[in-house]
């Protein structure tokens, strides 16, 4: 299928003491550029999760975003460390016989001093093991939402790939009228002047103005493009940078085919192709 670079994904689970969250976000980018952010209790994992991410997405700026919130409800069990409340009382205490003038610890200093409580959190093998598996639920997500984005990406860029072919239609029976019209009034020009028509310099004028004005390889070249566009959607997978590789190819025939223009409908059908061309640039910056 063809991806979209942008995305959004959310995974969560409810653990003891809070709830443990993976969420994805990316936008559009050149090559694949990821950003984790952890809290210190995963950092391990950091790794192994840039692994699991690269074998999903190839290309955009993807920020990979876990989180463990305590959560009213669902806290842990609140335990009162006593060995280290006596530890932090005597340390106190001595420190009073150099300050006997400072006032004594509150209650509610000692309850707020790092580790005097103990809140129940998960064990750090079951936060690991759901933060992969969270991970993964978050990646089925992601790239879902990323498909039905690519797909109407695709629609986007066949409905344009139409228009173009429609397009090269209507030039290709366009040119041996130009001729014609070229030779009749040359011919008629030279009547006017000469009182005749030198067929031998009509013919070499001819010559040169259907030289100057043959399209008919831009016009192949255009079919062919727009034919490899189609293959490389019909196949999928991570198209991004060859479609954007075609773009330039297309608008290269599109300007050659501008520059040869003797005719007002010549020119407006190459500027109608570039701005089609255009319009799919713009989507395809957003294809992985």
């Amino acid at each position: 299928m063809i991806h979209s670079m942008t995305g959004y994904a959310i995974a969560q689970s409810a653990l003891a003491g809070g709830t443990l969250s993976v969420e994805l976000r990316a936008v559009n980018q050149r090559f694949l550029d990821l950003t984790l952010r952890l809290p210190e209790e995963l950092r391990a994992l950091e790794g192994g999760m840039r692994e699991r991410i690269g074998e999903k997405v190839s290309r955009g700026k993807l920020e990979c975003r876990v989180n463990f919130n305590a959560q009213a409800g669902v806290a842990g069990k609140l335990d009162l460390n006593t060995g280290l409340l006596q530890e932090l009382l005597a340390v106190a205490q001595a420190a009073r016989q150099f300050l006997p003038d400072s006032r004594e610890l509150s209650l509610g200093e000692v309850l707020r001093w790092p580790g005097v409580i103990n809140q129940e959190t998960p064990q750090a093998e079951t936060l690991t093991a759901t933060a992969m598996s969270l991970l993964d639920a978050a990646l089925v997500d992601f790239n879902a939402s990323r498909a039905r984005e690519g797909e109407k990406l695709k629609e986007h860029l066949l409905e344009r790939v139409a228009g173009m072919d429609a397009i090269v239609l209507e030039v290709k029976p366009r040119i041996p009228q130009l001729v014609a019209d070229h030779e009749a009034k040359l011919t008629a020009r030279l009547v006017e002047a000469l009182g005749s028509a030198d067929d031998e310099r009509v013919r070499q004028e001819i010559v040169l103005f259907a030289q100057k004005i043959d399209v008919d390889e831009e016009l192949s070249r255009l079919t062919t493009h727009l034919d490899e566009v189609r293959r490389i959607l019909k196949k999928g997978g991570a198209v991004g940078k060859r479609l954007d590789f075609l773009m330039q190819e297309l608008n290269r025939e599109a300007n050659t085919l501008g520059s040869k223009a003797t005719a007002v409908e010549n020119t407006k059908a190459s500027i109608e192709l570039k701005v089609l061309i255009e319009q799919m640039r713009e989507q395809i910056q957003n294809i992985e």
